[in-house]
């Protein structure tokens, strides 16, 4: 059974009532055609009744011997009236100008049967119309019937008595062949409900099945397990747009699930490296202090000893690294203050990049001023971990070349660092800015993590497009109004 609520029910349910509908209305007016024709065919016939009778009355005052007067009717029409009710199957009457009967084609006459006089208001009335011709419709015994009356004239047209025909409808013909139509209806309009219903039916099952598709994925459709696309051959229109609505949905879900562990490695990787700068830093500076006291004491000695030296300058240089180390830690996880001005940015790049000394490092900026609000000391932090990274991608190309450019568009600025090195594998593409990973043998996998930091605390993004063995390209681009 189907529930009434449910769209295959609806399916069903308006089908059957179109088909119900529109049988009743073709009914209706079926049955109205029908009476309308049998209305405007009982009106002819009882016009050329009256015709043919007044042609044969015509006719027996053209061969009587009496005078074509009222007072003579009775007489003319003795016998004759007869013989023209019989030829015409419709018995009549004839009256004087005053409404009083003169002969009536009945045999026997009784106030039941036959009016005596004819009623002032329809005397009136027909004297009263045009054509000279009235006709009323009346109803005796359950069946409709009308009565004419006209004027009768001699053959000079003048007006000598009243003709009155009472006409009873016989709609038998007409009822049967109604019936007839309404039955051929019936049939015609039941096997077209049949058709409907199944087509309905058919309908209703191919619609229902995708949304139980749909329903079934709804269903099993988790935020933190994997979930798997709708995939539906030949759906409708409506349906597809769902499915793509719902397909876009699981993309957003896992989009947002990667961003979320994403963020959630780069804040564990914050708190960690917090602590670290925290625990190393703190015995760095006692540390270094008391090897350079030392090294000051043994200098001091009649005779130092170089060895001594020597090992006082190694522990100071690895105090200093794990100082590097801790500093970069440091900044990782508390980004300084921003200091933002607005200045052109060709030439602080350009100074920035002057520091490397390079022969295959070239700068080229799409117009000489390029006016940005920015931080010159994060500017300078994002150009040189991406030359870097360049000049270490570079290290063992026969012709290496790095191309550093500077791109200003409508709604854009645009930085991009290009090297001719070893490239990075399609699989670090996506880990390539988290902390601590890197594809060098050393460093601290900090640099490009910062540099992301940076640039999306701006409002902009960076993008990385490399192939091994080809080159690395690193896009940063900044919007020129910045989000509130």
């Amino acid at each position: 059974m189907f529930q009434k609520n449910s769209l295959r029910f609806q399916i069903f349910l308006s089908m059957t009532l179109l088909v119900v509908v529109s049988f009743a209305i073709l009914a209706f007016v079926l049955v109205g055609q029908y009476r309308k024709q049998a209305l405007e065919y009982h009106d002819e016939r009882l016009i050329d009744k009256e015709n043919q009778i007044k042609m044969q009355i015509h006719y027996v005052f053209s061969q009587t011997t009496f005078p074509v007067e009222t007072l003579y009717l009775p007489l003319i029409f003795r016998e004759d009236i007869y013989t023209i009710a019989n030829i015409q199957n419709l018995n009549f009457a004839l009256y004087d100008l005053d409404g009083v009967l003169l002969k009536s084609s009945k045999a026997s006459l009784s106030p039941d049967q036959d009016a005596l006089f004819i009623p002032p208001h329809i005397l009136e009335q027909l004297s009263s119309t045009l054509d000279k011709r009235i006709a009323e419709q009346h109803e005796f015994a359950g069946r409709g019937y009308q009565t004419s009356y006209s004027y009768l004239t001699d053959l000079q047209f003048k007006p000598i008595a009243i003709l009155n025909i009472p006409y009873f409808e016989n709609d038998t013909f007409n009822e049967r062949a109604l019936e007839g139509s309404l039955y051929n209806l019936a049939i015609v309009y039941f096997s077209l409900l049949i058709i409907a219903l199944w087509v309905a039916y058919l309908i209703s099952k191919f619609i229902t099945k995708s949304l139980k598709t749909i329903e079934r994925r709804l269903v099993k459709t988790r935020l933190l397990s994997s979930n798997e696309k709708i995939i539906l051959k030949s759906a409708p229109t409506e349906i597809s747009e769902l499915v793509n609505a719902y397909n876009g949905m699981i993309d957003e879900i896992e989009n947002s699930k990667a961003l979320l562990a994403q963020s959630e490695r780069e804040q564990a990787w914050r708190d960690m490296a917090k602590q670290v700068a925290h625990e190393i830093k703190n015995p760095l500076t006692p540390m270094r202090l008391s090897v350079q006291s030392y090294q000051r004491k043994a200098n001091r000695e009649p005779q130092p000893t170089e060895q001594t030296n020597e090992f006082c300058e190694s522990l100071i240089q690895q105090i200093d690294i794990l100082s590097n180390i801790s500093t970069a830690f440091s900044a990782l996880t508390n980004m300084p203050a921003k200091n933002d001005e607005t200045f052109n940015l060709v030439p602080v790049i350009k100074r920035t990049l002057d520091i490397f000394n390079t022969s295959y490092l070239h700068f080229s900026a799409s117009q000489e001023e390029i006016v940005y609000t920015f931080d010159k000391d994060q500017l300078g932090r994002i150009v040189t971990n991406l030359v870097k990274n360049a000049l270490h991608a570079t290290e063992y190309t026969a012709s290496p070349s790095i191309k550093v450019s500077l791109v200003q568009t409508a709604t854009e600025v645009i930085l991009s660092v290009a090297d001719n090195g070893i490239g990075i594998e399609e699989s670090f593409h996506d880990k390539i800015f988290e902390p601590k990973f890197t594809t060098k043998s050393s460093g601290s996998g900090l640099g490009l993590a910062m540099v992301k930091n940076i640039v999306l605390s701006y409002n902009g993004h960076i993008q990385l497009t490399s192939e091994v063995g080809i080159g690395s390209t690193f896009v940063v681009s900044l919007p020129r109004v910045k989000k509130k």
